[in-house]
Protein backbone atom coordinates (compact mmCIF):
# COMPACT_ATOMS: atom_id res chain seq x y z
CA UNK A 1 0.00 0.00 0.00
CA UNK A 2 2.87 2.40 0.68
CA UNK A 3 4.01 2.36 -2.94
CA UNK A 4 0.46 3.10 -4.08
CA UNK A 5 0.12 5.91 -1.54
CA UNK A 6 3.01 7.65 -3.24
CA UNK A 7 0.80 8.55 -6.19
CA UNK A 8 -2.78 7.84 -5.07
CA UNK A 9 -2.85 10.53 -2.40
CA UNK A 10 -1.32 13.40 -4.33
CA UNK A 11 -1.11 14.57 -7.92
CA UNK A 12 2.24 13.71 -9.47
CA UNK A 13 3.78 12.58 -12.73
CA UNK A 14 2.74 8.94 -12.35
CA UNK A 15 -0.87 9.77 -11.49
CA UNK A 16 -1.05 12.19 -14.42
CA UNK A 17 0.34 9.58 -16.80
CA UNK A 18 -2.29 7.09 -15.58
CA UNK A 19 -5.11 9.65 -15.71
CA UNK A 20 -6.34 8.65 -19.22
CA UNK A 21 -6.74 5.08 -17.98
CA UNK A 22 -8.69 6.34 -14.98
CA UNK A 23 -11.11 8.11 -17.34
CA UNK A 24 -11.64 4.83 -19.18
CA UNK A 25 -12.16 3.00 -15.88
CA UNK A 26 -14.73 5.59 -14.75
CA UNK A 27 -16.58 5.28 -18.06
CA UNK A 28 -16.75 1.49 -17.69
CA UNK A 29 -17.99 1.81 -14.09
CA UNK A 30 -20.70 4.31 -15.03
CA UNK A 31 -21.79 2.25 -18.04
CA UNK A 32 -22.05 -0.94 -16.00
CA UNK A 33 -24.10 0.81 -13.32
CA UNK A 34 -26.41 2.32 -15.94
CA UNK A 35 -27.03 -1.15 -17.38
CA UNK A 36 -28.22 -2.34 -13.96
CA UNK A 37 -30.33 0.77 -13.39
CA UNK A 38 -32.08 0.39 -16.75
CA UNK A 39 -32.62 -3.35 -16.33
CA UNK A 40 -30.30 -4.38 -19.17
CA UNK A 41 -28.36 -6.32 -16.54
CA UNK A 42 -30.57 -8.28 -14.15
CA UNK A 43 -30.45 -7.61 -10.41
CA UNK A 44 -32.11 -9.54 -7.61
CA UNK A 45 -34.32 -8.44 -4.73
CA UNK A 46 -33.93 -10.63 -1.65
CA UNK A 47 -36.74 -11.62 0.73
CA UNK A 48 -34.83 -10.08 3.65
CA UNK A 49 -33.65 -6.46 3.98
CA UNK A 50 -30.09 -5.94 2.76
CA UNK A 51 -27.70 -3.30 4.11
CA UNK A 52 -24.48 -2.86 2.15
CA UNK A 53 -21.44 -1.64 4.09
CA UNK A 54 -18.64 -0.65 1.75
CA UNK A 55 -16.58 2.18 0.34
CA UNK A 56 -15.86 3.96 -2.93
CA UNK A 57 -12.08 3.82 -2.50
CA UNK A 58 -9.43 1.14 -2.31
CA UNK A 59 -7.65 0.63 1.00
CA UNK A 60 -8.62 0.14 4.62
CA UNK A 61 -11.27 2.43 6.07
CA UNK A 62 -12.15 0.57 9.29
CA UNK A 63 -15.09 -1.25 7.76
CA UNK A 64 -14.55 -4.59 9.52
CA UNK A 65 -14.51 -3.32 13.14
CA UNK A 66 -17.54 -1.16 12.28
CA UNK A 67 -19.46 -4.23 11.07
CA UNK A 68 -18.58 -6.05 14.30
CA UNK A 69 -19.90 -3.14 16.37
CA UNK A 70 -23.09 -2.93 14.30
CA UNK A 71 -23.70 -6.64 14.87
CA UNK A 72 -23.46 -6.12 18.63
CA UNK A 73 -25.84 -3.17 18.43
CA UNK A 74 -28.39 -5.06 16.34
CA UNK A 75 -28.29 -7.95 18.79
CA UNK A 76 -28.92 -5.56 21.70
CA UNK A 77 -31.95 -4.21 19.81
CA UNK A 78 -33.38 -7.70 19.33
CA UNK A 79 -32.56 -7.81 15.59
CA UNK A 80 -30.98 -10.99 14.19
CA UNK A 81 -28.37 -10.16 11.58
CA UNK A 82 -26.54 -12.38 9.13
CA UNK A 83 -23.45 -11.43 7.13
CA UNK A 84 -22.16 -12.20 3.66
CA UNK A 85 -18.58 -11.54 2.60
CA UNK A 86 -16.43 -12.17 -0.45
CA UNK A 87 -13.83 -14.04 1.60
CA UNK A 88 -10.80 -12.38 0.03
CA UNK A 89 -7.69 -14.49 0.48
CA UNK A 90 -9.69 -17.65 1.08
CA UNK A 91 -9.61 -20.78 -1.06
CA UNK A 92 -13.29 -21.76 -0.83
CA UNK A 93 -15.28 -23.76 -1.87
CA UNK A 94 -17.93 -21.08 -2.44
CA UNK A 95 -20.38 -20.38 -1.03
CA UNK A 96 -20.12 -21.81 2.47
CA UNK A 97 -21.16 -20.85 5.96
CA UNK A 98 -18.50 -20.42 8.62
CA UNK A 99 -18.27 -22.71 11.63
CA UNK A 100 -16.03 -22.74 14.69
CA UNK A 101 -13.58 -24.84 12.67
CA UNK A 102 -13.38 -22.42 9.72
CA UNK A 103 -9.93 -21.05 8.98
CA UNK A 104 -8.72 -17.82 7.40
CA UNK A 105 -6.99 -19.90 4.71
CA UNK A 106 -10.35 -21.32 3.66
CA UNK A 107 -12.70 -18.41 4.31
CA UNK A 108 -10.59 -15.24 4.37
CA UNK A 109 -9.34 -13.26 7.35
CA UNK A 110 -12.11 -10.66 7.72
CA UNK A 111 -15.05 -13.12 7.74
CA UNK A 112 -13.32 -15.31 10.33
CA UNK A 113 -12.60 -12.30 12.54
CA UNK A 114 -16.21 -11.12 12.26
CA UNK A 115 -17.59 -14.58 13.05
CA UNK A 116 -15.30 -15.08 16.03
CA UNK A 117 -16.18 -11.69 17.50
CA UNK A 118 -19.95 -11.78 16.88
CA UNK A 119 -21.03 -15.41 16.47
CA UNK A 120 -23.63 -14.28 13.93
CA UNK A 121 -24.11 -16.42 10.80
CA UNK A 122 -21.50 -15.60 8.15
CA UNK A 123 -21.55 -16.89 4.57
CA UNK A 124 -18.66 -16.29 2.18
CA UNK A 125 -18.58 -16.60 -1.59
CA UNK A 126 -17.99 -14.86 -4.89
CA UNK A 127 -21.69 -14.74 -5.88
CA UNK A 128 -23.42 -12.44 -3.41
CA UNK A 129 -26.90 -13.42 -4.53
CA UNK A 130 -26.10 -17.09 -3.89
CA UNK A 131 -24.50 -16.08 -0.59
CA UNK A 132 -27.68 -14.38 0.62
CA UNK A 133 -29.83 -17.30 -0.51
CA UNK A 134 -27.69 -19.76 1.46
CA UNK A 135 -27.62 -17.44 4.48
CA UNK A 136 -31.41 -17.08 4.56
CA UNK A 137 -32.03 -20.76 3.85
CA UNK A 138 -29.91 -21.96 6.77
CA UNK A 139 -30.59 -19.28 9.39
CA UNK A 140 -33.45 -17.44 11.06
CA UNK A 141 -32.40 -13.83 10.50
CA UNK A 142 -34.11 -10.45 10.23
CA UNK A 143 -31.68 -8.69 7.89
CA UNK A 144 -28.48 -9.14 5.90
CA UNK A 145 -25.30 -7.09 6.25
CA UNK A 146 -22.91 -7.31 3.32
CA UNK A 147 -19.23 -6.89 4.09
CA UNK A 148 -18.17 -4.70 1.16
CA UNK A 149 -20.03 -5.14 -2.15
CA UNK A 150 -21.06 -1.53 -2.71
CA UNK A 151 -20.28 -2.00 -6.41
CA UNK A 152 -21.95 -5.43 -6.64
CA UNK A 153 -25.15 -4.14 -8.26
CA UNK A 154 -26.46 -7.59 -9.09
CA UNK A 155 -27.63 -7.68 -5.47
CA UNK A 156 -30.29 -5.07 -4.72
CA UNK A 157 -30.00 -3.31 -1.39
CA UNK A 158 -32.36 -1.45 0.92
CA UNK A 159 -29.73 0.77 2.52
CA UNK A 160 -26.11 1.68 1.84
CA UNK A 161 -23.51 2.68 4.41
CA UNK A 162 -20.31 4.09 2.90
CA UNK A 163 -17.26 4.17 5.18
CA UNK A 164 -14.75 6.99 4.59
CA UNK A 165 -11.32 7.50 6.12
CA UNK A 166 -11.51 11.03 7.56
CA UNK A 167 -7.78 11.60 7.17
CA UNK A 168 -7.19 10.20 3.68
CA UNK A 169 -10.71 10.76 2.31
CA UNK A 170 -10.58 10.43 -1.51
CA UNK A 171 -6.88 10.92 -2.17
CA UNK A 172 -6.10 12.80 -5.37
CA UNK A 173 -9.71 12.39 -6.54
CA UNK A 174 -8.76 10.17 -9.49
CA UNK A 175 -10.30 6.81 -10.30
CA UNK A 176 -8.22 3.63 -10.54
CA UNK A 177 -5.45 3.21 -11.53
CA UNK A 178 -4.39 6.88 -11.20
CA UNK A 179 -6.09 7.23 -7.82
CA UNK A 180 -7.87 5.18 -5.16
CA UNK A 181 -11.49 5.66 -6.28
CA UNK A 182 -13.65 2.73 -7.38
CA UNK A 183 -16.50 5.14 -8.13
CA UNK A 184 -16.68 8.94 -8.41
CA UNK A 185 -17.31 11.00 -5.27
CA UNK A 186 -20.69 12.01 -6.69
CA UNK A 187 -21.81 8.43 -6.00
CA UNK A 188 -22.04 9.31 -2.29
CA UNK A 189 -25.15 11.42 -2.90
CA UNK A 190 -27.10 8.23 -3.57
CA UNK A 191 -26.08 6.39 -0.40
CA UNK A 192 -28.09 6.27 2.82
CA UNK A 193 -25.17 7.20 5.08
CA UNK A 194 -21.57 8.34 4.74
CA UNK A 195 -19.82 7.43 7.98
CA UNK A 196 -16.35 8.82 8.70
CA UNK A 197 -13.63 6.90 10.49
CA UNK A 198 -12.34 9.80 12.59
CA UNK A 199 -13.37 13.40 12.88
CA UNK A 200 -16.34 14.83 14.74
CA UNK A 201 -19.17 14.85 12.20
CA UNK A 202 -22.72 13.75 13.04
CA UNK A 203 -22.02 10.44 11.29
CA UNK A 204 -18.64 9.26 12.47
CA UNK A 205 -16.87 6.71 14.63
CA UNK A 206 -13.57 6.45 16.42
CA UNK A 207 -11.34 3.42 16.82
CA UNK A 208 -9.76 3.13 20.25
CA UNK A 209 -7.34 0.46 21.48
CA UNK A 210 -8.86 -1.68 24.21
CA UNK A 211 -6.29 -4.26 25.37
CA UNK A 212 -3.50 -6.50 24.09
CA UNK A 213 -3.92 -10.28 24.05
CA UNK A 214 -1.35 -13.02 23.77
CA UNK A 215 -2.17 -15.40 20.93
CA UNK A 216 -0.91 -18.52 22.66
CA UNK A 217 -2.96 -18.08 25.85
CA UNK A 218 -5.89 -16.25 27.41
CA UNK A 219 -3.57 -13.60 28.82
CA UNK A 220 -4.75 -10.02 28.40
CA UNK A 221 -2.97 -6.84 29.41
CA UNK A 222 -3.65 -3.12 29.35
CA UNK A 223 -2.89 -1.31 26.11
CA UNK A 224 -0.15 0.49 28.04
CA UNK A 225 1.58 -2.80 28.89
CA UNK A 226 4.29 -2.29 26.24
CA UNK A 227 4.60 1.48 26.69
CA UNK A 228 8.23 2.54 26.27
CA UNK A 229 9.23 -0.90 24.95
CA UNK A 230 10.58 -1.83 21.55
CA UNK A 231 8.18 -4.07 19.65
CA UNK A 232 7.76 -5.47 16.17
CA UNK A 233 4.57 -4.07 14.62
CA UNK A 234 3.07 -6.33 11.94
CA UNK A 235 0.15 -5.30 9.73
CA UNK A 236 -1.32 -6.97 6.65
CA UNK A 237 -4.26 -4.59 6.28
CA UNK A 238 -5.44 -1.96 3.82
CA UNK A 239 -3.91 0.94 5.74
CA UNK A 240 -0.99 -0.27 7.89
CA UNK A 241 0.02 3.29 8.78
CA UNK A 242 -3.13 3.71 10.88
CA UNK A 243 -2.09 0.73 13.02
CA UNK A 244 1.50 1.93 13.32
CA UNK A 245 0.38 5.44 14.28
CA UNK A 246 -1.90 4.05 16.98
CA UNK A 247 0.98 2.09 18.53
CA UNK A 248 3.24 5.16 18.52
CA UNK A 249 0.53 7.20 20.21
CA UNK A 250 0.42 4.52 22.92
CA UNK A 251 4.11 5.13 23.55
CA UNK A 252 5.50 2.01 21.86
CA UNK A 253 8.84 2.06 20.05
CA UNK A 254 7.92 0.15 16.93
CA UNK A 255 9.79 -1.65 14.18
CA UNK A 256 7.40 -1.60 11.22
CA UNK A 257 6.57 -4.63 9.09
CA UNK A 258 3.89 -3.78 6.50
CA UNK A 259 2.40 -6.49 4.30
CA UNK A 260 -0.27 -6.43 1.58
CA UNK A 261 -3.91 -6.52 2.61
CA UNK A 262 -5.19 -10.07 3.34
CA UNK A 263 -1.62 -11.39 3.41
CA UNK A 264 -1.43 -15.04 4.46
CA UNK A 265 1.33 -15.14 7.06
CA UNK A 266 3.72 -18.04 7.44
CA UNK A 267 5.78 -18.84 10.50
CA UNK A 268 8.92 -17.60 8.75
CA UNK A 269 7.35 -14.17 8.20
CA UNK A 270 7.32 -13.63 11.96
CA UNK A 271 10.84 -14.82 12.80
CA UNK A 272 12.88 -11.71 13.60
CA UNK A 273 15.83 -13.33 15.42
CA UNK A 274 15.32 -11.46 18.67
CA UNK A 275 13.18 -11.68 21.80
CA UNK A 276 11.07 -8.59 21.17
CA UNK A 277 7.28 -8.96 21.36
CA UNK A 278 5.37 -8.93 18.08
CA UNK A 279 2.15 -6.90 17.95
CA UNK A 280 -0.37 -7.28 15.15
CA UNK A 281 -3.96 -6.45 14.33
CA UNK A 282 -6.73 -8.80 15.37
CA UNK A 283 -7.51 -9.35 11.69
CA UNK A 284 -3.96 -10.62 11.12
CA UNK A 285 -3.98 -12.76 14.26
CA UNK A 286 -6.69 -15.10 12.91
CA UNK A 287 -4.17 -16.27 10.28
CA UNK A 288 -1.49 -17.20 12.82
CA UNK A 289 -3.21 -19.79 14.99
CA UNK A 290 -1.26 -22.68 13.50
CA UNK A 291 2.16 -21.38 14.55
CA UNK A 292 1.55 -19.07 17.48
CA UNK A 293 4.06 -18.50 20.26
CA UNK A 294 4.42 -16.38 23.40
CA UNK A 295 5.90 -13.43 21.49
CA UNK A 296 2.77 -12.90 19.41
CA UNK A 297 0.11 -10.45 20.62
CA UNK A 298 -2.78 -8.67 18.97
CA UNK A 299 -4.26 -5.28 19.79
CA UNK A 300 -8.03 -5.40 20.39
CA UNK A 301 -9.98 -2.27 19.54
CA UNK A 302 -13.30 -0.69 20.46
CA UNK A 303 -15.58 1.39 18.24
CA UNK A 304 -17.31 4.52 19.50
CA UNK A 305 -20.12 5.67 17.21
CA UNK A 306 -21.50 9.20 17.14
CA UNK A 307 -24.84 9.67 18.92
CA UNK A 308 -26.64 11.00 15.84
CA UNK A 309 -25.66 8.02 13.72
CA UNK A 310 -26.84 5.62 16.42
CA UNK A 311 -30.23 7.34 16.57
CA UNK A 312 -30.74 7.39 12.80
CA UNK A 313 -29.36 3.90 12.17
CA UNK A 314 -31.59 2.36 14.85
CA UNK A 315 -34.66 4.12 13.47
CA UNK A 316 -34.09 2.91 9.92
CA UNK A 317 -33.27 -0.70 10.75
CA UNK A 318 -36.33 -0.88 13.01
CA UNK A 319 -38.45 0.34 10.09
CA UNK A 320 -36.85 -2.22 7.78
CA UNK A 321 -37.33 -5.20 10.09
CA UNK A 322 -40.65 -4.32 11.73
CA UNK A 323 -42.42 -2.42 8.97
Amino acid sequence: MKSLDNYWYNINLISLLLWPLSLLFRLLVMTRRMFYQTGLFKSYKMNKPVIVIGNISVGGTGKTPLIIELCHLLDSWGIKAGIISRGYGGTGPWPHQLTDESSAEESGDEPVQIFQRTQVPVVVGSDRVADVELLCENNNIDLVLTDDGLQHYRLQRDLELVVIDHQRQFGNGFSLPAGPLREPVSRLKESSWCVFNGGDSDYSFKIEPSFVKQLSSDRKESVKYFKGSFVHAVAGIGNPDRFFTMLRELGFNIIEHAYPDHYQFSENDLKFNDSLPILMTEKDSVKCGGFTNKKLWYVAIDIKLSDQFLIDFKKQVKELTHG
